[in-house]
């Protein structure tokens, strides 16, 4: 095997690696997969970050002290509260006598902690991260597409829960548009070859989430559009920026107005759902039920506000208020109330919902103080990686993401490379410097 302590070679992206150049392929090649086949293939969203434990546990064996002593107070922060919430989920799991099927996500997000590490020593190349997230939201739009309007199933669904599948489709897409800037650093033609890559993916990404029907992800759309903006708005050229906001807009309308995309129906189904529900408490439909198990929470919750229930006590506290006709039938079948925050506060207590909070909003916070940065790469993966936390807290809204491993693996291990590659790349600027602002990138081009 090749030596640890050899330096690697500098990639594209200009970052220069502290483990050597087989280590760092091998890191892109994961990340360039976590991207490519995260929706498109059974349990694909599992095999880029299965790659990144393995080799984050091979670094660690053979330099624990490079890998260890590379993490400084923010980055601290970031595995903090990763760490946080899965130690209080597995304490919670043991006291309340959960199934061990639920030790799942915090077993998952603690294996996101030496991946962060991971990154922060060899952060894969930009190219390969933008790349697979490109391919993989042009081939998940497609599937999409294909599901829906040659298939005619009635909502596209992949090979994961639909919910989830179109959640993380327009994931993907956002994601996808947080590159713009990072193509805008480029040089000469491949420039404009990015940018175009970049556009499309991120016009298929929503296109899959919209052959999805699923609406929880499309309220976050205006503050993801608001981020884009408050970021680029100024930098990225306006022929691009018209480019974008043509494809993206016409994406949408062409879609709304296709019947058999089944999306208006999607939307008319939803307001009408939520009038007889507030009208005669019907909660026989997909939105009146999500607000039936919402007012169930909340009971739990007053009657029991500070250690929670568990998944086992939550399901026998709904059963019994069916039972006794406080709740509507037709919640039983489902194991969770559809709210993320509901969900935590339920069954893990106050303070299992203040660890979700902070799991979302501290990386929030973090990412958000970087916006603003000169470096336009820099500021691609400070967009990215507010896009991340800002979509989850939207999708949380009407849907548990971490009921489903998709979801846990997702947020945590994107978390994990976008935030560890972030910060290798300041590293690399406090050292080299840029020579020029990038602010100053083809405004007029």
């Amino acid at each position: 095997m090749p030596s640890f302590a050899s330096a690697a070679r500098s990639d594209s992206s200009g970052f220069a690696p502290y483990f050597s150049p087989m280590i760092s392929r091998a890191i892109s090649c994961s990340v360039f997969l976590f991207g490519l086949l995260s929706l498109v293939m059974p349990s694909g969203y599992s095999l880029g970050p299965a790659l990144l434990v393995l080799i984050s546990g091979y670094c660690l064996l053979r330099e624990p002290r490079r890998l260890l002593g590379v993490a400084h107070k923010e980055d601290l922060t970031v595995i903090g509260v990763m760490a946080g919430l899965a130690a209080l989920l597995l304490v919670s799991i043991l006291l309340q006598g959960d199934a061990w099927q639920t030790t799942g996500v915090p077993i998952r997000l603690l294996l996101a902690v030496p991946v962060l590490l991971l990154v922060l020593s060899c952060p894969p190349s930009l190219g390969a991260m933008w790349g697979g997230l490109i391919l993989g939201s042009v081939l998940t739009g497609s599937w999409a597409m294909w599901q829906k309007l040659v298939w005619g199933v009635h909502r596209a669904s992949g090979f994961t829960h639909t919910i989830n599948f179109g959640d993380i489709s327009m994931l993907m897409g956002l994601m996808c548009l947080a590159g713009l800037g990072w193509a805008m650093s480029q040089a000469g033609a491949r420039r404009r070859y990015w940018l175009l890559a970049l556009l499309i993916g991120g016009a298929f990404g929503i296109i899959g989430s919209l052959m999805s029907g699923t609406r929880g992800g499309w309220i976050g759309l205006p503050f993801a559009a608001w981020v884009l903006y408050r970021s680029y708005g100024e930098v990225i050229s306006r022929r691009v920026l018209r480019l974008g906001v043509f494809m993206c807009a016409g994406v949408i309308a062409l879609m709304v107005m296709t019947p058999a995309t089944g999306i208006q129906q999607r939307v008319e189904a939803g307001v009408s759902n939520v009038t007889k529900y507030v009208e005669d408490r019907n909660a026989g439909t997909s939105a009146g039920a999500r607000l039936e198990m919402w007012r169930g929470a909340l009971l739990m919750i007053a009657e029991q506000p500070w250690l929670g229930r568990g998944e086992t006590g939550y399901a026998e506290a709904r059963d019994a208020m069916i039972e006794q006709g406080e709740l509507s039938r037709h919640i039983q079948p489902f194991e969770h109330p559809h709210n993320e925050f509901l969900d935590a506060w339920v069954k893990r207590g106050v303070l299992g919902l203040f660890a979700l909070l902070a799991l979302y909003l501290v990386p929030l916070r973090l990412f958000y103080r970087r916006l603003d940065s000169d470096d336009l790469t820099l500021r691609s993966l400070a967009v990215a990686g507010v896009l991340l936390p800002l979509t989850f807290l939207d999708f949380g809204m009407t849907w548990v993401m971490f009921s489903q491993a998709s979801g846990a693996i997702v947020y945590a291990y994107w978390l994990a490379i976008v935030w560890g590659t972030l910060r290798a790349h300041e590293r690399r600027l406090e050292v080299s410097p840029p020579a020029a602002c990038d602010k100053a990138q083809a405004k007029h081009d």
